[in-house]
């Protein structure tokens, strides 16, 4: 799915078989499989530019850049989302923990977990996979933004 297209929550039903075809080996693994990334390893843990996270499954606006931050913990860390209504947070009991994970509202797609030791003011900090996650840069979204005022 194209990022960005979709500020709707209507909601995305594939088969496995579909998700397969459209995302990368560990984005299934993460997205669809809750899976989770080596600690350190993601594309976007020690990532700081501005712009928006999308999800990697669907495109839907999920975080934005001003409220990254580095946790130290080999995830991206966010303060909050872009907006509540596109993150579903859900109790999760594996592995003999209690834990809240966050998926996507629109695809479901798991994205990671939040926890209560983020930064003031709100105090959460939402530790998601990188794999579930892609980027676009404020200059990609203002050109995005021109060129739609400009076509017909």
């Amino acid at each position: 799915m194209e990022e960005g297209k979709s500020n709707s929550a209507e909601k995305i039903s594939l088969t496995e078989q579909e998700w397969k075809g459209l995302l990368t080996p560990q984005q299934y693994y993460v997205l669809r499989e809750k899976g989770t990334e080596r600690p350190g390893t993601g594309l976007y843990d020690q990532f700081f530019l501005k712009g928006k996270y999308y999800c990697a499954g669907c495109g839907f606006e999920l975080f934005e850049s001003g409220s990254k931050f580095d946790a130290g913990c080999g995830w991206p860390s966010f303060s909050e989302p872009s907006e509540n209504r596109n993150i579903t947070e859900n109790a999760d009991l594996s592995y003999g923990m209690i834990r809240t994970e966050v998926v996507c509202s629109r695809c479901g797609g798991h994205l990671g977990h939040v926890f209560n030791d983020g930064p003031p003011p709100g105090g959460l900090r939402y530790c998601i996979n990188s794999a579930s996650l892609v980027f676009k840069s404020q200059e990609e979204l203002n050109s995005a933004k021109i060129s739609e005022t400009i076509e017909p």
